[in-house]
């Protein structure tokens, strides 16, 4: 018989997918202080063909060695915006004094362990929603009548909801949804950073922020702690805002879980983790905005070479 010379044939002998045991079952721990928060980085325009565009990334925490054994590190979190318009809405459209400002939420398909669809489903259309309600307290919209925005978020790789070194079924109670809100706050943040790139009037800068309540461990008793990673800690509740610091304000809030008593000091630690977030965000929008400036600037007729701008905090 011969063979066809159109095809990649497969292999005469059957083959079997590499099967990886679990080299521990002890969930990783935190190497942060309770009031640490994980370094940032934040850059704007790296998207050309858009109005605004900015990329969020919160690098992989590096866990120690146990016993010999490896242990994969906890997941990261990367996450591109652009912003699109103020666009002329057309003309058989209502009049609208403000603003349409439209939000879109996406994972890839390859962002989690669990391949994502390419259809929205229930939780990117709640995350969108949730970032729209952050966004519509800060945009200046009668500024832009008969107009509409589009804010489209995309999620490279995503906060995972559990340690991934144990079956589901052995987590403990570690999985319950609890990475979707670090996504959220770092989609504010982001978003944020777009808009300024846009050149879109804001009130100003926001910020997200996550807060949780966790079980200590050997303790008796519980902690706050600020910007929680799913897979290090036994969350019992969790609270997430979108704070202006300037006004003092939160445009959004987001509570999950049963705080109890430290409902109040929960909420706190939430705006000081976005206050966190902030500082990066100040700086990475100051050095963006002075790269414009100098390009603008002429030296001897000729304006200056554009140069990257990357901030890490």
């Amino acid at each position: 018989m011969q063979a066809d010379r159109r095809r990649l044939n497969a292999p005469a002998g059957g083959t079997a997918p590499p099967t990886f045991a679990p080299t521990t079952t002890k969930p990783p721990r935190r190497a942060r202080k309770p009031d640490e928060h994980r370094k940032i980085f934040l850059q704007t325009g790296i998207v050309p063909s858009a109005a605004g565009s900015a990329y969020y990334e919160l690098p992989p925490q590096s866990i120690p060695q146990a016993d010999g054994l490896l242990q994969p590190a906890t997941s990261s979190l990367k996450i591109t915006c652009t912003v699109h318009g103020p666009r002329p809405l057309p003309r058989n459209a209502a009049f609208s004094p403000n603003l349409l400002l439209t939000t879109h939420v996406k994972f890839a398909p390859f962002a989690t362990r669990s391949r994502r669809g390419w259809i929205r489903d229930a939780s990117e259309r709640d995350l969108g929603v949730h970032l729209e309600t952050a966004l519509r307290g800060v945009v200046i919209g009668e500024r832009w009548p008969k107009s509409a925005a589009d804010v489209v978020i995309t999620v490279l790789e995503g906060e995972e909801d559990g340690w991934h070194g144990i079956g589901k079924e052995a987590e403990g109670g570690r999985a319950g949804g609890w990475g979707s809100m670090s996504v959220l706050a770092g989609c504010v943040t982001a978003a944020s950073a777009a808009l300024v790139d846009a050149g879109i009037d804001c009130v100003d800068l926001v910020s997200g922020g996550v807060a949780a309540l966790v079980g200590a461990e050997g303790e008796g008793r519980d902690e706050i702690v600020v910007d929680p990673t799913p897979a290090e800690h036994d969350i019992k509740a969790a609270c997430l805002v979108a704070y202006l610091q300037s006004r003092d304000e939160i445009t959004e809030m987001w509570m999950k879980g049963d705080a109890g008593n430290e409902l109040e000091n929960l909420l706190e630690q939430a705006v000081r983790s976005a206050t966190l977030s902030r500082s990066v965000l100040v700086d990475a929008v100051k050095e963006a905005a002075e790269a414009k400036v100098g390009l603008q600037e002429p030296i001897n007729g000729r304006s200056k070479k554009g140069q990257d701008v990357t901030m890490t905090g």
